[in-house]
């Protein structure tokens, strides 16, 4: 069993799980964990956004937005590439995927599929009623998402749209209610994810060409720095709002120049035809996450 284009060659997944598991796996993706970290990093920002406090029932809320976001972005996985599995096979980066590749079943993708959700759900009950219903409505997005990149060049503003909406769900969930904050936090992370998505979309722009599938990288084209750098300027602008709405120090400002130096770094410095760059600089906004989370956390507490 191959391990797949943009997972690490030492991940735990092929080097460790059972030969019987590994097809589902890698369906969740939990041998490539980048996308887990960036669907958990709005939730968790939110969550300090709403109550920059150090406690237990700080401690509780991360540890079930982090079970959430792993087995949630499994299911939405899944589903996607239950949808993609005829174009999956086309592209070179994505044809040694489980369904694809013949590894399993459409019935026991859809089985692992709604095995993940049922998980998910036991965590969203553990939220209050407001956090709750809003997790009930991103299915939504999360339904319409994988059959976006046939009908817009934009799939990566869906996206954003999707994997943003736990900033709203973290708020609500840490407070009982939603605010500025909040609205300002997702609205900043809608215009991340149509940057670093966008990065992670030159990888498969000349495939993407060949079987008509629509990306922004391909909608841009030699003009996508350009549009980069207004996505990521949008993005800081928008937080930076955010920490003020919630009344938050300056202190916040500290830290939060490391994530305007990445922001900086990822714009100017892809090579949007090298595959390999563009998965690395993708990969990179994990650790602006955790910039992220340490600028509002800096914030917060000494607000």
């Amino acid at each position: 069993m191959s391990v797949i284009a943009d997972a690490r060659a030492d991940n735990w997944v092929d080097r460790h799980a059972p030969d019987f598991a590994k097809p589902y796996l890698k369906l969740a993706r939990f041998d490539r964990p980048v996308g887990t970290w960036l669907l958990l990093w709005p939730c968790w920002w939110s969550i300090v956004l709403a109550r920059p406090v150090l406690d237990l029932e700080t401690l509780r809320l991360f540890v079930l937005f982090g079970i959430g976001a792993l087995v949630m972005r499994g299911a939405g996985c899944t589903m996607n590439d239950i949808a993609d599995r005829n174009f999956d096979g086309a592209v070179e980066r994505t044809r040694l995927r489980p369904l694809p590749s013949g590894q399993v079943s459409v019935l026991q993708a859809v089985i692992w599929m709604c095995a993940l959700s049922l998980i998910g759900l036991v965590i969203l009950l553990q939220l209050s009623p407001l956090a709750i219903w809003l997790g009930i409505g991103s299915l939504a997005l999360v339904g319409i998402y994988p059959f976006m990149k046939r009908i817009t060049w934009w799939p990566q503003a869906w996206l954003g749209l999707t994997f943003n909406w736990g900033a709203l769900v973290g708020y609500a969930a840490a407070s009982g209610e939603l605010g500025w904050p909040a609205f300002l936090l997702y609205a900043g992370g809608f215009f991340w994810t149509l940057g670093y998505d966008t990065i992670y979309a030159h990888q498969d722009k000349e495939d993407d060409a060949l079987i008509g599938v629509k990306s922004a990288a391909r909608r841009m084209g030699k003009h996508s720095r350009t549009g980069i750098a207004i996505f990521y300027t949008l993005t800081a602008i928008l937080w930076g709002l955010a920490a003020r709405q919630a009344g938050f120090s300056h202190w916040f400002l500290l830290p939060f120049a490391g994530v305007l130096l990445h922001f900086t770094w990822q714009t100017w410095r892809v090579l949007f035809d090298d595959r390999e760059d563009c998965l690395q600089k993708f990969k990179s906004n994990i650790w602006l996450g955790a910039v992220m989370l340490t600028a509002l956390a800096t914030g917060g507490l000494l607000a």
